[in-house]
């Protein structure tokens, strides 16, 4: 290890205008304890506020802020990446702009990975949020840890800090549509977990809509399970016993009991039945294809239009 190891802190930026001052000041301030150096790489994604303008404004008099900016919105994960491309410190650690995650977190973290930890985690224990937040939070990472990344901590994690050896395997991945949490769980390097409480927010209203909760859901478990494609197999199988069993019953009724074959209604129903869970099925496996071809593109995860150091 370095006599001075340098860090850079990725800091992923969509409308937050109104955090981002308070951010810069907090950071500056405690980050001056800091043995080694450090720098702060702020990625633009698309904003359409006056987010950009104010990290241009800011960084002016502080040679230690660099301003990244998308050429189009790509996702936090996405911009996330970006700023680590450039990243020029022997460990990355990423943190969120709307000031609920405590920027303190990344001093706290910084010692970890200086006693030899390679990938240190942020876990929630607890969050200052609405109760549907909470909800979805808890039943997402318990069906993750279950199906997916039995290593994925209990409150589950955003903040990060990672080695730089780390860092450059996950942006060699190269993943599209996936998790960053879990690509970094999946490297299994020697990892330290430091706990605190998400603040509720203040700074602005959440872009983290019900539809991307959904599709991150629905990525994560495509990127880190076979459980879907399990499940359909499965389903498959129990559906075709259960019609050979119904078949046989109605065969045997004709023949030892004179019952004749009627009912179209209940036939009707077994055939609605039947192809909704096809249906279901040929949905499961459009995702995978879907990414597939989406992998088979090779399209860049993200693109910087202008990097302001």
């Amino acid at each position: 290890m370095k006599s001075k190891p340098f860090l850079s802190i990725v800091i992923p930026v969509y409308c937050n205008e109104d955090s981002l001052k308070i951010l810069v000041d907090t950071l500056t301030n405690d980050l001056k304890r800091l043995s080694g150096k450090y720098e702060l790489i702020f990625v633009d994604d698309n904003s359409y506020d006056s987010s950009l303008e104010t990290l241009v404004a800011l960084k002016r008099d502080k040679k230690y802020i660099k301003v990244v900016k998308l050429s189009r919105n790509f996702g936090s994960f996405n911009a996330i990446l970006a700023g680590m491309s450039i990243a020029r410190g022997d460990c990355i650690a990423d943190l969120t702009a709307d000031l609920q995650d405590n920027p303190k977190l990344i001093r706290r973290m910084y010692e970890q990975w200086q006693k030899g930890y390679e990938v240190v985690l942020a876990v929630r224990k607890d969050r200052k949020d609405g109760f549907i937040p909470k909800l979805f939070s808890s039943l997402y990472y318990t069906l993750i840890r279950k199906y997916a990344l039995p290593n994925m901590p209990k409150g589950g994690f955003d903040i990060f800090l990672i080695d730089r050896k780390v860092a450059n395997i996950v942006l060699s991945m190269n993943e599209k549509n996936s998790s960053l949490p879990g690509q970094i769980l999946w490297t299994g390097f020697n990892r330290k977990l430091v706990y605190y409480t998400r603040r509720k927010r203040i700074h602005g209203s959440s872009k983290w809509t019900l539809t991307k909760k959904i599709k991150y859901f629905i990525d994560s478990f495509i990127a880190f399970s076979y459980v879907p494609i399990r499940f359909m197999t499965i389903v498959g199988f129990i559906t075709a016993c259960l019609s050979i069993i119904y078949g046989l019953f109605i065969l045997c009724n004709k023949i030892f009991n004179q019952i004749p074959i009627t009912g179209w209604s209940s036939l009707a129903v077994i055939i609605l039945f039947v192809s909704s869970i096809q249906m279901m099925m040929l949905g499961v496996i459009g995702e995978y294809l879907w990414r597939n071809s989406e992998e088979v593109k090779r399209r860049p995860s993200f693109i910087i239009e202008k990097v302001f150091e």
